[in-house]
């Protein structure tokens, strides 16, 4: 009687605490694995028709033969309902590229040295010149042309001080259709030519003669650095009792300024040659001539065309001196006879006649110089 009261109250309290858990002699056997299960290979479901925990064949492995295995869970265990504890995997630290899924990591170069890291979205500059443009060099002297005629045309400039290039244009047509021009040209163009064809031969000999022996250098460097140091105009009066005032005079003043020139930037050159190309030259036996040819010229080339373009500089600026001493002819003489008359717009056109002459002969200078040391590869390009 008592066992039948209590019954009732047992399964009220089973009720209330959950489902009750079968024990182990409860379950009924099962069957027989098969042969995968035996092999090691991961049963698809247990035998209540759940999908074990651990997901692998460990879980399932049959106990000793003829004695059930233990029982899946099949609910939440003790403690389930916490949260996860952070913390690093026992089995891989806390570095991430060591976890069960690492993170790729970019190949190595497989060349000799690394490119260098550039970041994304940067390009590099370019640190050289650009590739030079046909015709460039003219496009200062057109600003200026443009500058010139802006200044003129709105009233900035007064016609009696500087003509404007309309002005001055008419002007040169004028002299042209006179013939004054082209006498006064030609008479410039040849005595700037004579002193410049003396002057160059006159500072490539002494440069030679100096850059090549210890004597020469002796006796030739000494007077030539005193020259430089005294300018052309201030020997003009002794050069005037020596020559008196005609050709002689004024070819021998440009001749000087340029020799001068010439001789500092050849001997330059010469003296910076490698000293053992001349070692080489001694072990193979060359002649003097051929040392000239092989080793000194090759090795001066460059310092000689700078001498040049600024001895070519220089005779323009030597002729506009003496063509304005008792001369008679030339573009200095036209241009003093029109300071006398107040003629703006002749001594301009004189000084045009003389820019020109100097930009295009530095042009001239420059192609010689570029296909005579076309082994170099420069900035110039």
């Amino acid at each position: 009687m008592t066992d039948a009261l209590s019954r009732p109250a047992r399964a009220a309290t089973a009720t209330a605490e959950g489902p009750a858990v079968p024990t182990a002699s409860a379950v009924p056997t099962a069957p027989a694995a098969p042969a995968a299960a035996l092999s090691g290979a991961a049963p698809s479901a247990t035998v209540d028709g759940t999908r074990p925990a651990g997901g692998g064949p460990a879980a399932l492995a049959p106990g000793p033969v003829g004695k059930p295995g233990p029982a899946p869970a099949t609910g939440p265990g003790p403690g389930a309902d916490r949260p996860p504890v952070p913390g690093p995997s026992p089995r891989h630290g806390s570095d991430p590229d060591s976890g069960p899924h690492p993170r790729p990591k970019a190949a190595a170069p497989s060349g000799p040295e690394a490119p260098p890291v550039r970041r994304a979205g940067t390009r590099r500059g370019r640190l050289g010149p650009a590739r030079p443009v046909p015709f460039g060099r003219l496009l200062g002297p057109a600003l200026l042309v443009t500058a010139w005629w802006a200044a003129s045309a709105g009233g900035l400039l007064d016609p009696r001080i500087l003509s404007g290039p309309g002005t001055v244009a008419t002007t040169a047509f004028d002299l042209v259709a006179d013939g004054r021009l082209q006498g006064n040209v030609l008479i410039s163009l040849q005595r700037a030519g004579l002193g410049l064809l003396f002057g160059v031969a006159a500072g490539v000999t002494l440069a030679v003669a100096a850059g090549t022996s210890r004597t020469g250098e002796y006796l030739v460097d000494g007077p030539l650095q005193i020259k430089r140091a005294i300018p052309s105009l201030a020997m003009l009066p002794l050069l005037i009792l020596w020559l008196g005032i005609g050709e002689e005079m004024k070819v021998t003043v440009i001749a000087l300024g340029v020799a001068v020139s010439v001789y500092i930037n050849t001997h330059a050159s010469l003296t910076g040659i490698d000293h053992r190309h001349v070692e080489l030259a001694e072990v193979l036996r060359l002649g003097r001539w051929r040392f000239l040819r092989s080793v000194v010229v090759p090795g001066s080339l460059p310092g000689f065309f700078v001498g040049l373009r600024l001895g070519v500089t220089s005779s323009w600026l030597g002729l506009i001196v003496v063509e304005q001493i008792n001369a008679t002819s030339g573009i200095g003489y036209m241009m003093f006879q029109a300071q006398q008359y107040a003629q703006s717009d002749v001594i301009i056109v004189g000084l045009v006649a003389y820019g020109t002459f100097g930009f295009a002969s530095d042009a001239l200078v420059r192609a010689v110089e570029r296909r005579a040391l076309s082994w170099r590869r420069t900035l110039a390009g």
